[in-house]
């Protein structure tokens, strides 16, 4: 079980705690403040625990000519790279507001600091956890800075190797020993040949120490259901108000009613993931008094007799005697009394009777 820390304040991820479910709003907002705003409100709505966007200083994220290559798109706003990202990047204030306002209507608010100086930014912005996504997991330095800030980490892994994911864990373990892993693969959308779920396990195993978690970018909420189901404790999923708006994110993201139907899905599967003890629990107990089977005389049985396995067998009696699997321990023993055909074995009936098998 991996150990428990508090990614949230007063929300702790790992052990037995519940999925911590992320809303990824990334940059599906379309560039609006207005949109970013009912996408906040839509993730509280359905029952995320945080609505998260992606920051980047782009000058710092990306070289000149990053930014000067022409980008013709369809879901391009702008005629380069860099006009197309700059119309979809917040200013600080306007993060200051959708901060802001998240706390308003109670729920946590962070982002994704894409470059050295945006998690710069988001430290001064006192967000509850920094992101790492995939893009910056093997971006040693960065890890090491992030990790100094001394706020919990959420590293995805889309894009690396476990030898990677290896180092990372001995870079950042030392400085900070609060944060988690999320299996992630990066193709928008995701195929489902190519999730990996197994990987989860293979984290669990290698990194029994710290929460592991997924990062989802399909159609759908079966598979993400199935990671909770396998371990995961936190879980980010890409959303959306519309998947036919502009931008390559809408389609691997979850509409409104998606998002919700995967927070029930979510919480009933926690729910059924229980105990590992098997035992006869007391819902069980009616179908156990109606159906439930015993011991029963297969033929007449002298008072005296030694009982034999084919002077026995199981049906559902009336009254309830032996539980079928005290057959085998009843053969040797001595009846006190004559039992009837198709008569319950009870206790009172055998010499030295042997207990019922307890549930």
């Amino acid at each position: 079980m991996s150990r428990e820390f508090e990614l949230c304040p007063g929300r702790r991820v790992g052990g037995d705690q519940p999925c911590f479910i992320i809303a990824e709003i990334g940059q599906n907002h379309q560039g609006d403040l207005d949109i970013a705003k009912r996408m906040i409100c839509m993730a509280k709505d359905c029952g995320a625990d945080c609505a998260k966007f992606q920051k980047s200083e782009l000058e710092y994220k990306f070289n000149k000519k990053a930014l000067e290559r022409p980008y013709t798109s369809k879901h391009s706003w702008g005629k380069t790279y860099g006009e197309h990202k700059r119309h979809l990047e917040f200013t600080h204030d306007q993060y200051r507001e959708l901060k802001k306002y998240a706390e308003e209507i109670g729920i946590f608010f962070t982002a994704s600091g894409m470059d050295e100086m945006a998690v710069e930014f988001l430290h001064e912005l006192d967000v509850p956890f920094f992101k790492v996504g995939s893009g910056d997991t093997n971006n040693f330095p960065y890890l090491e800075k992030t990790a100094k800030k001394g706020r919990p980490m959420v590293i995805s892994s889309g894009m690396q190797s476990m030898d990677t994911m290896h180092r990372v864990y001995q870079i950042v373990k030392p400085i900070n020993p609060n944060f988690c892993f999320l299996q992630c693969t990066s193709a928008y959308p995701l195929q489902p040949e190519d999730v990996n779920l197994r990987v989860i396990s293979a984290y669990q195993s290698a990194f029994p120490d710290i929460p592991i978690g997924y990062s989802g970018h399909e159609t759908g909420i079966a598979i993400s259901v199935a990671a909770v189901a396998m371990g995961a404790k936190i879980l980010e999923r890409h959303v959306t108000l519309d998947k036919t708006w502009k931008g390559s994110d809408h389609q691997a993201s979850l509409e409104p009613s998606e998002l919700a139907e995967l927070v029930k899905a979510i919480r009933t599967v926690e729910k059924a993931m229980g105990s590992p003890i098997k035992q006869l629990l007391p819902c069980e107990m009616a179908c156990n008094e109606k159906l439930g089977k015993s011991v029963v005389a297969k033929v007449a049985i002298p008072e005296g007799a030694v009982l034999t396995l084919d002077m026995l067998t199981v049906k559902v009696g009336e009254p309830k005697g032996f539980l079928p699997e005290a057959i085998f321990s009843l053969v040797g023993q001595k009846v006190k009394k004559s039992i009837e055909e198709d008569e319950t074995i009870t206790e009172q009936a055998v010499e030295n009777h042997v207990k019922k098998v307890k549930f």
